[in-house]
């Protein structure tokens, strides 16, 4: 800043800023626009009309795939994926608040998943469960190969809470008369349940949009990603672009709940304080 005003490299850094979110978000804003495209328009611009058209057509029966039958699998996944990542994860975090043997090998195996390209994670356990003679599923193989992508984002979110957690909390309850559970059900849990949010959403998020991981260990019934993937080789109408609308609404719509479950957490504990020591006897 100089005499008030701002420097040339600020507007040199506020126009890559503005080209990265333009990079970022412009593609989803294209879609959805492209899906109020009028009753013969068509999958490029410019739009033939403006309508709600296949935002409709989508509830018609479809010969193009198994839309409905893929929506409900990966959201019965996604919601297998995140209960299984909050609950391992919590439970992770609570046991590696103490030192125990093979916790650093156990750690760095855990991560690699991370490191090694999702793609390969998919054709090893997809070719496990040939070479055992199991048949692939999206509640057994697809479940495996989406917990190595979210069970690490939970495990690191964790580990980053209970660093920063002080035990004189559990201290205190037991000096209260609390037991081991309800000191973790009237103390620990309420403290950490935003974060828990956090880990169920990631969870979510990432089940449900995952394709990499899934294209070689979902089996025969493809989850809605892989269902949208292959759509795009025989849709030659906006019912994609409406399809992949209402997707990018029930996204948002996750996050959107867990923001207001975060602030709902917080307005709580300020109000009425911590739970510590009710319901102990």
């Amino acid at each position: 800043m100089v005499h008030g005003r701002r420097s040339r490299s600020f507007y040199a850094l506020a126009i890559l800023f503005g080209a990265f979110v333009l990079f970022l978000y412009g593609p989803m804003f294209t879609v959805i626009l492209l899906a109020f495209q009028g009753p013969d328009g068509g999958l490029t611009f410019p739009m033939n009309g403006v309508s709600l058209h296949w935002f409709a057509d989508i509830f018609q029966p479809q010969s193009i795939g198994d839309i409905w039958g893929s929506f409900d699998r990966s959201i019965k996944l996604g919601l297998m994926v995140m209960l299984t990542t909050v609950v391992v994860s919590f439970l992770t975090g609570l046991a590696y608040r103490k030192k125990f043997k093979g916790s650093s090998v156990l750690f760095y195996v855990v991560i690699a998943s991370l490191i090694m390209p999702s793609i390969v994670v998919s054709l090893g356990i997809g070719s496990m469960f040939e070479l055992l003679g199991i048949e692939r599923s999206w509640w057994s193989s697809a479940f495996g190969a989406h917990l190595t992508w979210t069970l690490p984002f939970g495990l690191l979110i964790m580990f980053a809470v209970f660093n920063r957690f002080d035990p004189a909390y559990e201290e205190a309850a037991r000096d209260l008369g609390a037991s081991g559970w309800q000191t973790i059900r009237h103390v620990v849990l309420p403290i950490v349940a935003p974060s828990l949010i956090g880990v169920a959403l990631f969870g979510f998020t990432l089940s449900y949009d995952e394709i990499a991981r899934t294209s070689k260990s979902v089996g025969a019934l493809n989850t809605l990603p892989m269902e949208l993937q292959a759509m795009q080789t025989n849709v030659t109408t906006p019912v994609i672009y409406a399809l992949g609308a209402y997707t990018t609404a029930l996204s948002l719509a996750v996050i959107g709940v867990s923001l207001a479950l975060v602030l709902a957490f917080r307005w709580r504990q300020k109000r009425f304080g911590s739970d510590a020591d009710k319901g102990m006897v």
